[in-house]
């Protein structure tokens, strides 16, 4: 299923053998220097094998401990995995237990160690790890019965063979419930230092394009693989994972990019979605920069006596996929809320005294936290939010997963979670009720007052609709983070961390009367990013194709939360829906126009979503495409699907549903139809309407286009009371330049002068989408154009369209504001360099070139492709 290593396509392999052997935890112990732009260090990976087991019927099981229940002996079934047999009918035992039966029933089942993929010439077995941009230098087998602390496990194997002796331990430490996991994170700290096991032979690696092998001389099977290794690498200037950059105070930064490529140019993982793991991280970084990082805890730095560098440790217990790892790494400032609070950076405080963040209440602990075992004593840890386990949708309607429970009966204690063993917070009664969890911001300098004012004052009442909507916030706590200009998207949501592009902060502050600037990009931002705490993050698409599961419903919650959040009548609520509908309707219509067939498709591998081979492998289609980076198909006609499902069966039902649905799958992956069939099943009169799962996905999923039923409804958008308001101040606009045509430019005497109806931030948008669909308008026009409403002082969308009329007329007096908006919201004015060169003007294309020279050092790897494109 895999291209070969050096083909270039843009089809994403994922090449990790997940389905024979996964990684259960990484420890990383990284440093950061930033001035050769280089993160060195190494990764202990703790592995376990994917035995085949059967269920009653003989049908195979892919399984892990992963899946085992709280209540099963977690000691027992190492004896079995150690010696190389399966498990059969543990998936039966389990079920009792009221937890699914666990990982993955696949459509081949799986002989160990025979995939082709997976099997060196020699019949040797070949770990596949997903890595790219690295310089690996050392692999090693990690020799844990070396460990003080592994005494216990070691003596109760004492009698084994001394390879066998290490693999029962590790087998165990990785079996530990989640009631143990301060325990088990220790383990597995002190494991990750231990001395390699030069006893039991040299570690065979070698890397291609886009993956790590390695191998271990007469190892056939992944039964007898090493359980622990450690990995000593580091990563490349131009690695795809990560951004080394400045941020906007011209200090040197690196964050994770999020990029198509995911986390595997920063550690060798397995990126494959269901490979699920926890993981602990122990960063070093100068002294003046705050390392932010996924993670449960907040991290109170300790200085290393040796290098005089500040470590950070992070740790997770909830299993996620690798690629939801996120690191950020800079001289970030914390906005403080209170005015008179002194504000703190990591280099304004005595090393004695520095804790990483100042304590007030929004960074405390929830009652009854405790250290993590990677902090220094005394700090202070926020609790253990979800993971996920691997897909419900292969196991068939009645695998023993509760059928959703409502709010009162969970805050009662009626939870039964369906997901593998881990801490979970919708099974803590504390977090039923807290609609607002510990939150931080951070931004440079000199974003720190648009910070303070826009982010951080109305953040608790985004979180506080968030948990009206959804209910439990699945992340006991919250930073956020505004990062440098190259940052490719207006904001990037990951566990416990919130990437939020400057150009939502434009309008994040007071006006001159002294009331608030309209904060509509920016609320709704926020609204979306925590939407992805539930979809996206809690739940998960099991195929990266189907991105539409994250935002989709992401994209169609923002709007909901923030209606909450802004205390809106049902009335204003349904106005404000309806805008948002049409300008979203106009946006799908014109990228669909502009885009291939193969790129408007929700679920690009149809009936084939979800498979992969023998061994795990697969490819994500078209997720090095370029142009695919900034389309918004995913985001748009997803959000239309739940727009058509809602006129269906009510919104206010549609909403308890998605509550009903996020106790029935949280810390799971999903595919469409989990989510499709559910709804299906509890809307049955659906059925009657002949909305079947086979029309559904032909109708909105598996074709290009717009589905007939969006069509129709456009034209009631179109017709709204604040659409039809926007229109006569368009027409307002446009008949001095229609007077024109016939009577030249000037003015008469005693014309009269013209009343502009006041227009919030939506509807400034829809008056300049409308306006760019007029062949002429004057420079008289644009200028008062600008002077009423103050454009170029508007928030970003807004500002868009704005450049956007000044590329289409010509109206050089505001180029100035053209080039402002392409160095500064270069997450949103990628396609402006196309309308710039299409005019074929000289002074435009010029400004493209320009602006370019000026960003492309910090510009985002796709962005600059796409645009060079364009303009070279």
């Amino acid at each position: 299923m895999e291209p070969d290593g050096d083909q270039d396509t843009d089809d994403l392999p994922l090449r990790a053998n997940a389905n024979q052997i996964r990684v259960r935890h990484y420890v990383l112990d990284l440093t950061v220097q930033l001035h050769n732009k280089v993160i060195a260090g190494s990764i202990a990976l703790f592995l376990e094998p994917v035995v085949e087991a059967t269920d009653g019927a003989g049908v195979g099981l892919r399984q892990t401990d992963m899946a085992r229940s709280p209540c099963e002996g977690y000691m027992d079934s190492s004896e079995a995995l150690v010696s190389g047999e399966s498990t059969v009918n543990e998936s039966a035992s389990m079920s009792n237990c009221g937890t699914r039966a666990g990982p993955i029933p696949e459509t081949s089942p799986l002989s160990v160690g025979t995939s082709l993929e997976s099997t060196s010439d020699d019949g040797d077995f070949t770990l596949v790890l997903d890595c790219c941009d690295l310089d690996i230098l050392q692999v090693e087998e990690l020799d844990v019965t070396s460990v003080p602390s592994m005494s216990n496990l070691l003596e109760e194997v004492r009698d084994r063979h001394p390879r066998d002796r290490s693999a029962a331990m590790l087998q165990r430490l990785v079996s530990m419930p989640s009631a143990h996991w301060r325990r088990q994170h220790q383990l597995f700290s002190e494991c990750s230092g231990a001395p390699g096991n030069p006893e039991a032979g040299p570690v065979e690696f070698h890397t291609d394009r886009w993956s790590l092998r390695v191998k271990k001389r007469g190892i056939t099977s992944p039964v007898n693989f090493p359980r622990g290794l450690r990995v000593s690498y580091e990563t490349r200037p131009a690695g795809r994972s990560i951004r080394w950059t400045q941020d906007q105070d011209k200090r040197v930064c690196v964050y994770t990019a999020g990029s198509p490529i995911n986390n595997r140019a920063l550690f060798p993982c397995q990126e494959p979605p269901v490979a699920m793991s926890t993981w602990q991280a122990r960063v070093r970084a100068p002294g003046e920069c705050v390392v932010l990082m996924s993670g449960e805890n907040v991290a109170l730095p300790i200085k290393d006596g040796e290098t005089g560098l500040l470590i950070w440790d992070y740790y997770v217990t909830m299993p996620m996929p690798a690629s939801t790892f996120t690191l950020a790494v800079g001289c970030w400032r914390r906005a403080i809320a209170e005015p008179h609070t002194a504000s703190w950076s990591a280099g304004e405080a005595p090393v004695s005294e520095y804790s990483g963040v100042p304590a007030n209440t929004d960074a405390e602990p929830r009652a009854g936290s405790q250290t993590g075992p990677m902090s220094r004593p005394g700090s202070s840890t926020s609790g253990v939010p979800t993971g996920r386990s691997s897909s419900p949708s292969e196991t068939g309607p009645e695998s023993g997963r509760h059928t959703g429970t409502c709010h009162s009966a969970a805050v009662d204690g009626g939870v039964s979670c369906s997901h593998s063993d881990y801490p979970c917070r919708f099974n803590e009664r504390s977090a039923w009720t807290q609609r607002v969890v510990p939150h931080r911001v951070f931004a440079p300098a000199c974003l720190l007052q648009k910070a303070r004012l826009g982010v951080l004052a109305l953040l608790p009442q985004c979180l506080a609709a968030a948990h009206a909507v959804l209910g439990v916030h699945p992340f006991p706590r919250l930073d956020v983070l505004i990062v440098p200009e190259g940052f490719s998207s207006l904001g990037m949501a990951s566990p416990h961390i919130i990437f939020l592009s400057q150009s939502v902060l434009d309008v994040a502050g007071a006006d001159p009367a002294g009331g608030v600037a309209d904060r509509s990009v920016l609320g709704s931002r926020l609204c979306h990013e925590l939407a992805h705490s539930w979809f996206g993050l809690a739940i998960g698409a099991r195929d990266w194709t189907e991105e539409w599961i994250s935002e989709g419903f992401a994209t169609y919650l923002e709007d909901v939360i923030w209606a909450k959040a802004q205390e809106l009548l049902p009335v204003e609520m349904e106005e404000q829906a309806q805008l948002k509908a049409l300008l979203r309707w106009r946006r799908l219509s014109d990228e669909l126009q502009h885009s291939q067939e193969e790129l408007q498709i929700l679920r690009p591998n149809m009936e084939k979503t979800g498979e992969v081979s023998d061994c795990g492998a697969s490819l994500v289609k078209h997720a090095l495409n370029p142009d695919k980076t900034f389309m918004q198909v995913h985001y748009l006609k997803g959000y239309f699907l739940l727009t058509f499902l809602a006129s269906e069966v009510g919104e206010c039902q549609l909403i308890h549903f998605f509550r009903q649905f996020v106790m029935k799958y949280h810390g799971q992956l999903i595919l469409s139809q989990d989510f499709l069939q559910m709804l299906l099943d509890t809307f049955p009169d659906m059925l009657k309407r002949g909305l079947t799962l086979t029309a559904i996905y032909a109708d909105w999923m598996d074709r290009p286009g717009i589905p007939k039923w969006l069509c129709e409804r456009s034209s009631v958008w179109s017709q709204a009371r604040q659409a039809k308001e926007v229109k006569a101040e368009v027409v307002k606009w446009t008949l001095p330049d229609q007077g024109r045509k016939g009577r030249g430019r000037k003015r008469r005497r005693g014309e009269p002068k013209v009343n502009y109806r006041e227009l919030t931030s939506d509807r400034l948008v829809l008056l300049l989408e409308l306006l760019l669909e007029e062949e002429v308008l004057s420079s008289s026009t644009l200028r008062s154009l600008n002077t009423t409403y103050h454009l170029h002082t508007q928030d970003a969308e807004v500002r868009h369209r704005w450049c956007e009329l000044v590329v289409k007329h010509g109206h050089s007096q505001a180029y100035q504001d053209v080039q402002h908006f392409l160095v500064h919201d270069q997450a949103m004015g990628v396609y402006l360099y196309g309308e710039l060169m299409v005019q074929e003007k000289a002074d435009q294309q010029a400004l493209a070139r320009r602006c370019l020279s000026l960003v492309q050092e910090e510009m985002d790897q796709s962005a600059r492709r796409v645009v060079e494109e364009m303009i070279l």
